[in-house]
């Protein structure tokens, strides 16, 4: 069983910016295919972004490229999510997501990967 645990959720107005953190086992976040996922009300789950934690290469779903980045902390095996420029449509359920380790290439390594393992989900709400 992989815990992985987001934190930094909550309230933001619209225009403005927030961090998800994601706490990962070693072996989950080294040299491998790590996401963040999110599922509004009403409508699936869905990859936003994603980076390969070995070269830092990362990919993004058209809805967040240019606002949000991904990054990841080697030393503290956490992942993040910098948000900013937040519309009301980013309003969701954030999840952290991880690959099995080994399983996928950099090049693999996309938003929309079947990540089996994921976060319980951290609630952000974006407000006018």
């Amino acid at each position: 069983q992989v815990k992985l645990v987001e934190s930094g959720g909550g309230s933001v107005q619209v225009g403005g910016s927030l961090t998800l953190s994601c706490k990962a086992p070693v072996w989950a976040s080294s040299s491998n295919c790590m996401g963040w996922l999110r599922q509004a009300p009403g409508k699936e789950r869905r990859g936003i972004a994603a980076i390969y934690t070995g070269t830092g290469k990362t990919y993004y779903a058209d809805s967040v490229k240019g606002r949000f980045t991904i990054s990841h902390d080697n030393a503290k095996n956490t992942l993040y999510l910098n948000m900013n420029n937040t519309k009301p449509e980013d309003t969701a359920i954030y999840y952290c997501a991880a690959a099995v380790s080994g399983s996928l290439t950099p090049n693999s390594c996309t938003y929309g990967v079947d990540f089996p393992f994921r976060g319980q989900g951290t609630q952000v709400t974006v407000s006018s």
